[in-house]
C-alpha cells in the first residue's frame, strides 16, 4: 500500500495541458480580510482550491482550460464536471461557480461573481494548517509534467528536486514524510474536507506519512546511510535491464526461489539472534 502512495506520486495520473491558468491568475488570494480571511483561494496552472474558514473545501482539477469571452474557464473531472470561471479585475481575481445546469453558451449565467485580493502573506494558522498542502498542489503539476511523457530519467529528475528540501541530492525520510502529508491534505481536500477534516489530515496523514516514508527509504536504501539518492530510485526503474544473463545452466522451477527465499531469511535470522 505504502509503495502504491509512492508511486502513484511520481505517476499520478491526468491529461496533460500545454497551456494552464494564466500566470497572473495564479497564486494565493483571499476573501475578506488579510488578517482573518473569510476565505482563501489557491490557483496553480491546473486547480483551484477553495478553503473556507468555515465549511468544507472545495477542489477542482482541471481537465481542460479554454477562455470565453474575457474568462478563463477550467472544467474539473468526473459525473459531474465543475466548472470555475476566473479573470484579472482592477488588481483583484474574480471568479464563477457556474450552476451545473447552466449550459455552455449561457455562462456564467446567474452564478453570483465573488471578488479575491493579494495579501503580503497568509495568517499563521492559514499556514500551519495548508502550506504544505498548498505546496503539494504544485509539485503534483510538475511531476505530471514529467512523468507522463515515458521519460523516466527525467520523472526522476523532477522528483528530486521537488523533495530535495536541504539540497543535499538526497531524500530524508523528514522530505519523503512531507511529499506524502502534502498528499494526504490533498486528498482530504477534494473529498469537501472542512477545516477540522483538513487538520485531522494533516494530522492522522502525518504519521502514516512518516511511516511510509521509512519504509520506502528501508526499502530502497541500499548502502544504508538513512537517505536516498537518485541512482537508489532509479536503479532498474529509468532503463531497461541489459538481459545479459548467461548462457550456462538450465531453468529452474519458480518455486524453488520461494524455497531459496526462505532458507536465506532463516539463515539471517539465526545469525541476527546469535
Amino acid at each position: 500500500m505504502r509503495r502504491m502512495m509512492f508511486a502513484a506520486l511520481m505517476l499520478a495520473a491526468a491529461p496533460a495541458m500545454a497551456e494552464g491558468v494564466p500566470e497572473a491568475l495564479r497564486g494565493a488570494w483571499v476573501g475578506g480580510e488579510c488578517a482573518a480571511p473569510e476565505a482563501v483561494l489557491f490557483v496553480t496552472a491546473r486547480a483551484v482550491v477553495r478553503l473556507p474558514a468555515e465549511g468544507r473545501s472545495r477542489l477542482v482539477r482541471f481537465r481542460a482550460l479554454r477562455a470565453e469571452e474575457g474568462w478563463t474557464l477550467g472544467t474539473g473531472g468526473g459525473a459531474e464536471a465543475p466548472r470555475v470561471m476566473l479573470r484579472a479585475a482592477g488588481g483583484m481575481l474574480e471568479t464563477v461557480e457556474p450552476e451545473a445546469k447552466t449550459r455552455d453558451d449561457r455562462l456564467p449565467g446567474e452564478a453570483p461573481v465573488r471578488r479575491w485580493r493579494r495579501c503580503d502573506g497568509p495568517p499563521p494558522a492559514i499556514a500551519l494548517l495548508h502550506g504544505e498542502g498548498l505546496a503539494f498542489l504544485g509539485t503534483l503539476e510538475r511531476l505530471e509534467a514529467a512523468c507522463q511523457g515515458g521519460d523516466a530519467a527525467g520523472c526522476l529528475r523532477v522528483l528530486m528536486a521537488e523533495a530535495d528540501v536541504s539540497g543535499d541530492g538526497m531524500l530524508s525520510t523528514a522530505e519523503l514524510a512531507r511529499l506524502l502529508r502534502g498528499a494526504a491534505w490533498a486528498m482530504a481536500a477534494q473529498d469537501g474536507a472542512p477545516p477540522g477534516g483538513l487538520a485531522a489530515a494533516a494530522g492522522l496523514g502525518g504519521v502514516a506519512a512518516l511511516a511510509a516514508a521509512r519504509l520506502i527509504i528501508e526499502s530502497l536504501d541500499y548502502d544504508g546511510d538513512g537517505r536516498l539518492s537518485a541512482a537508489e530510485i532509479g536503479r532498474d526503474r529509468t532503463a531497461y535491464p541489459t538481459g545479459a544473463g548467461s548462457p550456462a545452466g538450465r531453468p529452474a522451477a519458480m518455486e524453488a526461489l520461494a524455497e531459496g527465499a526462505g532458507l536465506l531469511r532463516g539463515l539471517l535470522e539465526r545469525l541476527a539472534s546469535e
